[in-house]
């Protein structure tokens, strides 16, 4: 029963992730990016805080570790990953944009090996590295006649949102913070909303209050802010204890079959055949980056 819960877990992960990103769509068509991802975090934050205050004996982040990965969680996971994904997914499509996504598990590889010195990268690992990103060049397509093109240009801002989420959890193991992961993250949703706000403001964004928006993008703001982010960030968590990285990482390649399955069922948007091909691509340079982790988890399986 235990197995069957997690894997109902696991996919529910993958269904809120990957439709988080035509919800992302959705919304833009009423809201400027940055204060899209405001309104997402203004109600993620108070459902998981709500749910932190009920639930945690230890609510509140202890000392400077703690703190310092609540900011890193708000600067990097929400404010500056939600504004570039956003804005990127103003130039392409969200599936396009979730495959440029799973490169976050090769990106968190590479800068673990480089900035925490831990493991180790060999030639397989390295052309693995390179693989992923040859297959987000293929779901690109650049044209070297017009590489300034929406979709060379969204999935460039996607890319740096992919990085900013890597390079964040690795800074926050090195920071090694005390308290429950849960809790940090409630806290930094409630930081990046508020950051995402201020930046609203600054860019001169229109301010549209959530009673004057259509339900459409009401639905889509419900469904980024309760399942995409309250939801998904605990069931996560909760895997990860369970299951351990490699195996919740797996994730990251569910996310994209469902948000292009999706994308293509709501929002009418075209599937090319390069895109699997990059997404396979990409797939195969995981493979490569953690072939000893799928090794031994293979090896532990009974059969």
């Amino acid at each position: 029963m235990s197995s069957f819960r997690n894997a109902v877990l696991f996919l529910a992960l993958g269904l809120f992730w990957g439709g988080g990103f035509p919800a992302i769509e959705i919304g833009l068509r009423e809201l400027e990016p940055l204060l899209l991802g405001a309104y997402r975090f203004d109600l993620g934050a108070a459902v998981a805080l709500a749910y932190v205050l009920w639930r945690s004996d230890d609510p509140l982040p202890r000392g400077r570790a703690d703190w310092g990965a609540v900011v890193v969680a708000g600067l990097l996971f929400v404010a500056a990953n939600i504004a570039f994904l956003a804005y990127g997914q103003q130039y392409t499509t969200g599936g396009v944009a979730a495959i440029v996504y799973s490169l976050n598990p090769i990106l968190t590889t590479f800068f673990t090996v480089w900035l925490l010195s831990e493991g180790s990268l060999d030639v397989r690992g390295y052309v693995g590295v390179v693989l992923g990103v040859l297959g987000v060049g293929l779901v690109a397509q650049p044209s070297p006649t017009d590489l300034a093109g929406d979709t060379t240009v969204g999935v460039a801002l996607v890319f740096v949102a992919a990085v900013a989420v890597s390079f964040g959890s690795v800074v926050t193991r090195w920071l090694e913070p005390e308290s429950d992961a849960l809790p940090r993250t409630a806290w930094g949703m409630a930081l990046g909303a508020i950051v995402l706000h201020v930046a609203s403001l600054v860019a001169g964004e229109p301010q549209p209050t959530p009673g004057s928006l259509g339900p459409g993008v009401l639905l889509s703001l419900t469904f980024l802010g309760v399942f995409s982010s309250a939801l998904a960030y605990a069931i996560y968590f909760g895997l990860l204890d369970l299951l351990g990285p490699f195996e919740i990482n797996l994730v990251s390649y569910v996310v994209p079959v469902v948000a292009t399955v999706a994308g293509a069922v709501v929002l009418s948007e075209p599937v090319t055949p390069l895109t699997v091909v990059g997404f396979l691509i990409v797939v195969a340079g995981f493979a490569l980056v953690k072939r000893d982790a799928i090794r031994r988890a293979l090896s532990s399986r009974s059969w």
